[in-house]
């Protein structure tokens, strides 16, 4: 399928009349919309606006509860849990990531693990705002099984993305990464491009190799086995088990602290999708001079920018210099929504009594969509 841009503005408004429209504050609409289009500024595709149909589901058949208000259950200085009575998971991570910050600011470090909430978005979004505070951010999520373990065929483990930030110049250190080699919100994408996947990224119920995006996503959604592999693909030559490893940290700090519903039963419920996250913030000052400490990450982060590039290569990154980059030239150029997308937005306004043409002036559906409504 093709893609469409549209600018910031354009989509900022629709994203925040959306949620206004399904019973969310102004305050809410807005932080929730923040949360997505802040991954489409950084070309997070998989978890921008595409993951608005998500929401939808979720709020019409009862798993997310939009009345819903974090609550703290279990308190220390440096440390708290969160029960998020299965509310919209950007406004329990924000909530839970404040708690952290706070903490952190007081004692020097907050640490605050999370239940009963659900999909929160790019986990690099909340360890950023500890990150804009002066602060390290750390965050990690579990999500619905679609990582099948090392020498395994069935999925056990969530995307379980762990996400760190902290102050630098001229860019932030922003790392984020799923402990998969790639999210579910990416085979989403294939999936709606009629393509198929790359090879190593999945397997399928008999836990061989896939390249099938339709029956792979099938598969997860029916627990029917299969799904994707971990970091270092599906055997231990290459460090699959690594990025099974990883994925367990990620469930150590939100569903095993918390005492939550671990990735193998999350999305397994009527009436909630049990996941859970993990938070952190940590204040550099309990090290020493924050200044000094700024400096010394400057200086090396730098010297990886300059260290001897490979045959043919131009440039060395750092991580976050490429969403800092990307979020430039969105804001200036305008964001691509691929037209699959388009589709399902054109469907939900129609469902909320939105008029799609007003924010989307003289786009048209393609052909093989005309007159689509409620099938996504």
């Amino acid at each position: 399928m093709a893609y469409v841009k549209w600018s910031f503005e354009t989509l900022n408004a629709f994203c925040k009349d959306v949620f206004r429209k399904f019973g969310f504050s102004g305050d809410e609409a807005d932080t929730i919309t923040d949360v997505l289009l802040t991954a489409d500024l950084y070309g997070i595709e998989s978890h921008g606006m595409q993951r608005m149909v998500r929401y939808h589901k979720g709020l019409e058949k009862g798993t997310i509860h939009g009345d819903a208000k974090p609550e703290i259950v279990f308190e220390t200085p440096i440390s708290a849990v969160i029960d998020g009575h299965s509310g919209m998971g950007q406004l329990v991570g924000v909530f839970a990531m404040q708690k952290a910050i706070e903490k952190a600011k007081a004692t020097g470090v907050g640490i605050v693990t999370v239940r009963e909430s659900n999909h929160y978005g790019i986990a690099g979004y909340y360890a950023k705002m500890a990150c804009d505070e002066g602060l390290l951010g750390f965050s990690c999520t579990n999500s619905e099984a679609i990582m099948v373990p090392t020498f395994g065929r069935k999925a056990m483990l969530g995307s379980n993305p762990i996400a760190v930030a902290m102050p630098a110049d001229p860019y932030p250190f922003f790392f984020d990464s799923s402990t998969t080699v790639v999210t579910r919100g990416k085979l989403e994408m294939y999936n709606k491009m009629g393509k198929p996947l790359p090879e190593g990224w999945a397997l399928d119920e008999n836990g061989q190799p896939s390249q099938d995006a339709p029956r792979v996503l099938a598969n997860i959604v029916g627990k029917n086995g299969g799904g994707i592999v971990p970091l270092g693909g599906a055997t231990e030559t290459l460090g699959s088990h690594k990025g099974y490893g990883y994925g367990m940290l990620a469930e150590i700090f939100s569903s095993i602290l918390s005492q939550g519903v671990t990735s193998a039963e999350c999305c397994t419920f009527d009436d909630k999708t049990g996941i859970c996250h993990g938070f952190a913030a940590i204040n550099p000052a309990a090290f020493g001079d924050p200044d000094a400490i700024r400096a010394h990450f400057n200086e090396y982060l730098q010297e990886l920018r300059d260290s001897p590039k490979a045959e043919g290569a131009a440039r060395i990154y750092t991580h976050g210099e490429k969403e800092v980059e990307a979020e430039q030239d969105r804001r200036e150029n305008g964001i691509q929504v691929n037209d699959g997308t388009m589709v399902e937005l054109a469907d939900l306004c129609q469902y909320l009594g939105l008029d799609f043409s007003s924010y989307f002036p003289g786009y048209e559906l393609p052909a093989e969509f005309a007159g689509f409504t409620g099938n996504y």
